[in-house]
């Protein structure tokens, strides 16, 4: 299937590591023109493989925000897409008091308005759209994680928000809700438990689909497919690639052994 995203510019936050990493190949493979903004610089034959071009970007300052999208517009032009996808789970529980969890909202959620802000009349010219990557425990809670729920939360709600603010422009909004998926974060926490195979096994006989974890991939497709004119017609969406993880009975778990 031809998504259409060839020569678009697209950037994606967080896009040099874990589940932006798959989006930004996948983007590159479609032919877009992925521009990484974040921290750290990849490895340069990934960048090279890719295509992709990075910016350096503290993502909590609203300036340096500012200035990596003026670089951004600069070097390729108006932008199509954003994939607001940085940030971390960082333990900000209720034993960490209000100054922590500010702050790690300001780490997880208030660039994604920022960078919406920034970008809006980009999107509004390209008439492009916006996927937000979310987690599950926006929605199951997850325990000892106020702050980054929280965020999860909200930009679940921002989609929705932004989706209405953005109809009379045809910029379509969505997010997709990321479950269990193995990423190098996602390993380091397992790594911390005293049986980390043992608990990924449990994990996975969870997911009734496969008794499997999703793949940055296949997260990565849903992005490039929400992103691009196949699917004109949705907009304000929370999308699941997680196989039934969130929404099945996990009685079902065995369901495909």
């Amino acid at each position: 299937m031809d998504l259409g995203l060839d020569g678009k510019v697209v950037i994606v936050t967080g896009g040099g590591s874990g589940i932006g990493a798959g989006i930004t190949e996948v983007l590159a493979e479609e032919g877009a023109r992925p521009v990484i903004l974040a921290r750290r610089r990849p490895e340069a034959g990934w960048l090279a493989a890719t295509g992709a071009d990075f910016i350096a970007v503290e993502l909590a300052d609203d300036d340096a925000c500012r200035a990596a999208v003026a670089e951004a517009r600069d070097r390729h032009g108006a932008i199509h897409g954003l994939v607001n996808n940085a940030g971390a789970n960082d333990s900000v529980g209720l034993d960490k008091g209000p100054e922590a969890f500010r702050a790690s909202l300001n780490q997880n959620l208030v660039h994604y308005y920022t960078m919406v802000h920034l970008l809006a009349d980009d999107l509004r010219a390209t008439q492009g759209a916006i996927v937000n990557i979310s987690s599950k425990t926006a929605l199951s809670g997850q325990g000892g994680t106020s702050a980054y729920v929280a965020a999860k939360a909200a930009e679940l709600g921002l989609t929705r928000e932004w989706a209405v603010e953005f109809l009379p422009d045809r910029v379509r909004v969505n997010a997709i809700v990321v479950a269990e998926v193995m990423t190098p974060l996602y390993r380091r926490w397992l790594d911390t438990l005293a049986d980390p195979e043992a608990a990924l096994a449990e994990i996975t006989r969870r997911v009734p689909l496969e008794n499997r974890m999703t793949t940055p991939r296949e997260i990565a497709d849903t992005c490039a497919f929400l992103l691009s004119n196949r699917s004109g017609h949705t907009t304000g969406q929370w999308i699941h690639p997680d196989g039934g993880y969130l929404h099945l009975d996990r009685a079902l778990a065995g369901a495909m052994r």
